[in-house]
C-alpha cells in the first residue's frame, strides 16, 4: 500500500492568513488580486495548482466582527476538496488515466486485478507481485457462514443493492482488527478482503433475490470468471465461463475501477474522514451508488431505448429532446465535455459480446441516436457526447444480467478505487473530518410560545 506521502504543504495550514496589500505582491504572477468594494481594501491570495484556498477568503472582512467570506458551491461543481495521485480526467480532451496510465492501454493489455493493484499501490506489479496479489484475492473470496444466513433472512424480492449495502457493512463485525485503520498491515488485510469478497456478496445477493441456491467461489477461475460462476452456475459440476464474455466483463471492471471525485467516492472519503472501519465507509459508498443518477444511469438508458421502440422513431424522439419534453439518457457528463473515452472502448466490446450472445435489438436504436446526435448542432454546442452508460447496459443485458444487478456490477470494480481514495485521504496530513459550511436562510431568532398562543 502506498506510504504516507509527505505533503509538501504541511505549511499550508498556515496559509490561511494570505491577506496582503496588493502593492507588496510577494507571490507575483502566482496570485489572485482582489479588491473588496465594500471597504476598498485589496488582498492578494496565492494560486496553487490552479486553485485558491477557500479559507484564505476568510481574511476578507468588513470589520472585526465579520466572519469573513465563504465560497458557495452547491454540488461541489467547482471545488477541489482534496489532492489525489490516483485518477486524472481531462474532460475537455476526453482523457482518463489511472496513475498516469491511459485507460485505453489498460483496457487493451491489463486485467482488472492488475489494474486494481495499480490503483491501490501506485504502479503496475512485477510478475511476482501480481502472482502474490492474485493468490491473496483468490483465497479470500469465501464468506463466513453467518453471512450466508444473514443474506437468506432478507425478503424474497429484496433488491441486490439493498442486500449489498447491508452485508458490506455487516462484514466489519467479523473482523475486529478492521478498526485499526492506521496499522498498515491491518489496513491492507481489509483491502484484500473487500476486493475478494465483493463479487461473492454481489453474487449471493443476486441468487437470493431470485430464489436460487447460493454458489460458492471456485478458486480455479479468474476474478471475473469466478463471479460469473457464482451468478450463473446451475447443475453443471464445473462451470466454464465463455472466454469472450469473461474478458468483456474484465474490461468493463477496468473501466469502472475509479473515476476521480464522483458521488460515491466523495461518500467514501467523507464517511472515512470520521475514521470508521473501511467496511462501513464502503457501505456508504455503495449506498451512494444505489441512486439512479449514479449507479443506475445505464438502466435509464435501456428504458429510454425501449421507449423509443424503433429506429424509425429516433428522429421524433430527438425532436422531443430538443423541445425539453424528454431527456437523452447516456449523453453528457459533469466532467467530460468530449466523447467519454470509456464509451469508445465499450462500443468496441459490444461488437465482441454480440458475436457470442446475438445482436441486442436495442443496439440499432442506440447507434442511430448517437449518429444523429453527433451531427446535430444542438448537442454539439452543448458538448453532449455518449458517456460510459450509453452502451454498458446493452452489454450487461445481452450477457443475461438482470437490470437490478447493474449497479452491483458497478460496485464490484469500484471497490478498488474507493479503497485507494480512502487510504489516500487517511494518510493526507491536510485532511480532517469532513465538515462543510452552510448559508443559513431560515427565520431570525424568535421566542418559544405555548401551544395555545400559536396561530
Amino acid at each position: 500500500m502506498p506510504r504516507s506521502a509527505e505533503t509538501e504543504n504541511t505549511k499550508a495550514k498556515n496559509t490561511a492568513s494570505s491577506q496582503v496589500a496588493t502593492n507588496d505582491r510577494p507571490h507575483g504572477r502566482h496570485s489572485l488580486s482582489v479588491t473588496d468594494n465594500r471597504t476598498g481594501k485589496s488582498y492578494e491570495i496565492p494560486i496553487e495548482n490552479g486553485t485558491v484556498r477557500a479559507i484564505a477568503l476568510r481574511d476578507i472582512k468588513t470589520g472585526p466582527d465579520d466572519f469573513g467570506l465563504m465560497t458557495y458551491d452547491p454540488a461541489f461543481t467547482n471545488t477541489a476538496h482534496c489532492k489525489s495521485q490516483i485518477t486524472m480526467i481531462d474532460g475537455d480532451r476526453g482523457i482518463l488515466n489511472y496513475r498516469g496510465y491511459p485507460i485505453e492501454q489498460l483496457a487493451e493489455h491489463s486485467t482488472y486485478l492488475e489494474t486494481a493493484y495499480l490503483i491501490l499501490n501506485g504502479d503496475l506489479p512485477t510478475r511476482q507481485q501480481h502472482e502474490e496479489w492474485a493468490f491473496e484475492i483468490t483465497h479470500h473470496t469465501f464468506l463466513h457462514e453467518n453471512m450466508k444466513r444473514l443474506i437468506e433472512a432478507f425478503r424474497y424480492d429484496a433488491h441486490p443493492m439493498g442486500i449489498l449495502v447491508s452485508t458490506v457493512g455487516a462484514l466489519s463485525t467479523f473482523y475486529s482488527e478492521a478498526k485499526s485503520i492506521f496499522d498498515p498491515v491491518a489496513r491492507r488485510q481489509q483491502v484484500v478482503r473487500l476486493i475478494a469478497k465483493m463479487p461473492t456478496l454481489a453474487a449471493f445477493a443476486y441468487r437470493a433475490s431470485v430464489g436460487l441456491p447460493l454458489v460458492y467461489p471456485d478458486n480455479d477461475l479468474s476474478y471475473t470468471g469466478n463471479f460469473l460462476n457464482m451468478l450463473f452456475r446451475m447443475a453443471e459440476p464445473k462451470y466454464r465461463p465463455n472466454p469472450v464474455l469473461e474478458r468483456a466483463l474484465d474490461v468493463l471492471f477496468i473501466l469502472h475501477a475509479d473515476h476521480e471525485q464522483n458521488c460515491s467516492t466523495l461518500a467514501m472519503r467523507a464517511v472515512g474522514s470520521s475514521h470508521p472501519d473501511p467496511y462501513s465507509a464502503v457501505a456508504a459508498a455503495v449506498a451512494a451508488l444505489y441512486g439512479p443518477l449514479h449507479g443506475g444511469a445505464n438502466e435509464m438508458v435501456l428504458r429510454m431505448l425501449k421507449e423509443v421502440g424503433s429506429v424509425r422513431n429516433v428522429s421524433e424522439y430527438i425532436k422531443r429532446v430538443k423541445q425539453g419534453q424528454v431527456r437523452l439518457m447516456g449523453f453528457g457528463h459533469r466532467v467530460y465535455k468530449n466523447y467519454d473515452p470509456r464509451a469508445r472502448i465499450i462500443k468496441q466490446i459490444a461488437d465482441q459480446v454480440f458475436e457470442v450472445t446475438g445482436r441486442n435489438p436495442l443496439l440499432d436504436i442506440a447507434l442511430e441516436l448517437e449518429r444523429i446526435a453527433l451531427q446535430d448542432d444542438y448537442f454539439i454546442s452543448r458538448k453532449l457526447y455518449p458517456n460510459v452508460d450509453f452502451y454498458s447496459g446493452l452489454i450487461y443485458q445481452s450477457m443475461k444480467f438482470p437490470v437490478e444487478t447493474f449497479p452491483v456490477l458497478f460496485a464490484i470494480p469500484r471497490t478498488a478505487g474507493w479503497l485507494a481514495q480512502w487510504e489516500e485521504m487517511l494518510l493526507d496530513q491536510e485532511q480532517k473530518i469532513a465538515r462543510p459550511r452552510q448559508i443559513y436562510t431560515g427565520p431570525p431568532r424568535r421566542d418559544y410560545r405555548p401551544m395555545d398562543e400559536r396561530m
